[in-house]
């Protein structure tokens, strides 16, 4: 009790995130949304470990889970093209669709995140034409 009287509650409510094993991450559980506000050089081992992270997230799961990115605490980028097409083509064979938006401040970021939107996208779906249309004849 308070000296005024009042009764005051040393019951802590639970967080709205929880934390996960991922620096910078946070995950909310209700909206089965991870969080990532990384900070520093975004290069191809960091990229890795990032997508390495999210694999096992979704292997431990339940459910799967949307993702969001803030980009703008990044001071640099060096990943190179190449290394996104690998990612992109890497992350295109999960088997629960999920939702992923990338937040870019600056055109290099942007760029990297508009990259890797096209390489994720469904050409097919994009075209309104069956997948089979789009494969090489032989």
């Amino acid at each position: 009790m308070s000296a005024q009287g009042k009764v005051i509650s040393t019951t802590k409510l639970p967080p709205g995130f929880i934390r996960k094993g991922f620096p910078r991450t946070w995950y909310h559980p209700r909206w089965r949304l991870l969080t990532w506000y990384p900070r520093g050089v975004l290069n191809e081992v960091f990229a890795d470990q990032v997508i390495e992270f999210i694999e096992m997230e979704e292997r431990i799961q339940e459910a799967p889970f949307d993702r969001y990115a803030d980009l703008s605490g990044l001071t640099h980028i060096r990943i190179g093209i190449d290394h996104i097409i690998h990612t992109a083509r890497r992350r295109r064979k999960v088997k629960q669709p999920v939702k992923m938006a990338l937040f870019a401040d600056n055109p290099m970021s942007f760029g990297i995140a508009h990259s890797y939107e096209l390489l994720m996208s469904d050409a097919a779906h994009w075209l309104e034409v069956p997948l089979k249309t789009l494969e090489c004849p032989s």
